[in-house]
């Protein structure tokens, strides 16, 4: 078995961050990135199908500012081998886009299972593993939390509303959008990272294929701030007798 793991960079917007010049984004220029959560899982339950049943994992990601970090911690994580995918792409990637190089590079790399994150806050929708599987012609599955393997067959974990999870015999090649890895994504120590710092990043380039039918947006906002905040300040005793005069005065408290 070849895993192939699909890993995205996504804005840090846990910082403070400021919309384009356009209005149709996030200003890329000065925003702080990071790794998506979901791909994050998704690279673990690919070392766990590597320590369980033998898969060769292949950790894969358009190239960027800091996919080669991404790509070095894959390997320090048990990734047996990592490619850079070259594009001319500026600003958001659409999923249709992304799915399209990543398909040219697991028919070139012979990759029989590709494992993504279910969604990044870029692609609420969820749409790069479905994607994937249609621009491979291979059945999809999203929203997976665990995966096994047995006679040619993956068995996924697939989680519904309601805490409710159906297990999916699915005949390989395939492609998995992963929710939740079976076991939380593992720590990295220095020492291991370090090991890798010299690693040769293969890169590779391939020409999109995807037909142009992603939405495009037409304004991005902040949302409008509906009420404000009271500092209180003072000691103990006069905190207590603002907050009894506020809560009387808005009918929280009898007078």
């Amino acid at each position: 078995m070849h895993a192939m793991v699909v890993l995205r960079l996504i804005p840090d917007i846990d910082e403070e961050f400021e919309l384009a010049e356009d209005g149709k984004g996030i200003d890329r220029e000065w925003v702080g990135f990071k790794l998506n959560e979901f791909d994050d899982h998704a690279l673990e339950e690919a070392v766990l199908l590597k320590e369980q049943y033998g898969a060769k994992v292949t950790a894969v990601a358009l190239d960027g500012d800091g996919v080669d970090r991404v790509l070095q911690t894959a390997l320090a994580r048990g990734a047996d081998a990592v490619l850079k995918i070259a594009h001319d792409c500026e600003g958001l990637i659409p999923a249709s886009t992304t799915a399209s190089l990543v398909a040219q590079a697991a028919k070139k790399q012979k990759a029989d299972l590709i494992l993504t994150g279910v969604q990044t806050i870029e692609d609420l929708f969820g749409q790069l593993a479905p994607s994937l599987g249609a621009a491979l012609d291979w059945p999809q599955v999203s929203a997976v939390s665990g995966v096994s393997t047995k006679a040619g067959r993956v068995l996924v974990q697939q989680e519904y509303s309601g805490g409710v999870t159906a297990t999916l015999s699915v005949l390989m090649p395939a492609v998995l959008g992963i929710q939740s890895a079976s076991s939380p994504p593992r720590y990295v120590s220095g020492s291991k990272l370090r090991d890798v710092l010299s690693a040769t990043i293969p890169e590779a380039s391939f020409e999109s294929t995807a037909v142009s039918t992603a939405p495009e947006i037409e304004s991005v906002e902040f949302p409008e701030v509906a009420s404000h905040a009271d500092m209180i300040e003072g000691d103990a005793e006069e905190v207590a007798a603002k907050l009894v005069s506020i809560l009387r005065e808005r009918g929280f408290a009898k007078r």
